[in-house]
């Protein structure tokens, strides 16, 4: 099936140039040539150096630290100028979308700042969004305009099934992960084991407030087994190592741990490396720097799959066809 528009355009912001780079290697196409400049005042300043008029566009940028927010601003500047320049369609490609906790009204007075973000990308000029993993899933219902959500999670199930244990489990985090990680379980043929949680708020006179995780209880028996603690994202790494703790004092014999976004803030990369977690697996949603590596870290591209959605956009084939075929190559294999 061809496509209505001209041609296909691949724009990349600074939030994760080596992603756009390989994903424009895949699809076969050269990538957009745009200019970003920061000037001294941190003024922002897009210049697209080749026509897009009526072309099919992607923007591929991922809302990723530091300076969050000149990624945000970098994309809705990007977005802005291929509407301006006539662009048949433009489509935001987030492979991370930022703010994701900030879904919901969960104290007073305070902003969902996931639906505002996601206002401020339609007014810019995106047409659709193709994105991965949100942290909360009615945050896609937050676009007014077609919006994929991918997962990347077929992608770690591949990997973990490939290793041939027959003693696996997979543990979910927190109970409001349980869905997910039992699906990820079954994909596995593993049993799921599930850590109670709550988080504890405190406020502070002059910082605001803050939470930090309190872990309850264990579901499940994990004496023995290979844990595969698994979940969306891992910012600080507190939550992931109260589990790994809990795990270690009820006889796992091995521990594992995945996710698809790796944010890993503040001292994530020096507590995650000293723990007891074997190995941990994730994808390259977000950038990781060689002082964000160490050697246990595993790192799994998405631009196959990210690829392959833009050529069926483009083209205008079903996305979801992808995740019904088990050996397809945008998983993995």
């Amino acid at each position: 099936m061809g496509s209505r528009f001209d041609e296909m355009r691949i724009f990349s912001g600074n939030g994760n140039p080596d992603l756009t780079r390989l994903i424009c290697e895949r699809v076969g196409v050269p990538q957009g040539d745009a200019t970003i400049v920061r000037f001294s005042n941190e003024n922002i300043f897009v210049r697209l150096n080749e026509s897009v008029r009526e072309k099919d566009v992607f923007v591929v940028q991922s809302l990723s630290t530091p300076n969050l927010s000149d990624r945000v601003m970098e994309l809705l500047i990007m977005l802005d100028a291929c509407r301006r320049a006539s662009a048949g369609r433009v489509t935001a490609v987030i492979p991370y979308f930022a703010y994701g906790r900030t879904d919901k009204k969960d104290q007073p007075r305070v902003p969902i700042t996931a639906r505002l973000l996601a206002d401020m990308i339609q007014a810019a000029g995106a047409h659709q969004v193709l994105t991965i993993d949100l942290h909360a899933g009615q945050i896609q219902g937050f676009f007014n305009i077609p919006t994929d959500e991918l997962t990347a999670m077929h992608l770690l199930v591949r990997y973990w099934a490939d290793k041939g244990w027959d003693d696996m489990i997979v543990v979910s985090p927190d109970v409001g992960f349980a869905k997910r990680g039992r699906n990820f379980a079954e994909a596995l043929g593993a049993p799921l084991a599930i850590s109670e949680k709550r988080r504890v708020q405190h406020f502070g006179r002059h910082d605001g407030s803050h939470t930090s995780a309190e872990i309850l209880n264990l579901i499940g028996d994990v004496a023995g087994k290979r844990c595969i603690v698994v979940d969306d994202e891992i910012a600080t790494g507190g939550s992931i190592l109260e589990v790994v703790q809990l795990l270690e004092r009820e006889g796992a014999r091995e521990i594992y741990a995945c996710c698809v976004h790796p944010v890993f803030t503040a001292s994530a990369v020096q507590r995650l490396s000293n723990s007891g977690i074997q190995e941990l697996v994730t994808t390259d949603t977000l950038p990781l720097p060689p002082d964000k590596r160490w050697p246990s870290l595993t790192i799994l591209s998405v631009s196959h799959l990210i690829a392959e959605v833009i050529q069926r956009i483009h083209s205008g084939v079903s996305v979801d066809t992808i995740f019904t075929q088990r050996n397809h190559p945008a998983l993995g294999r």
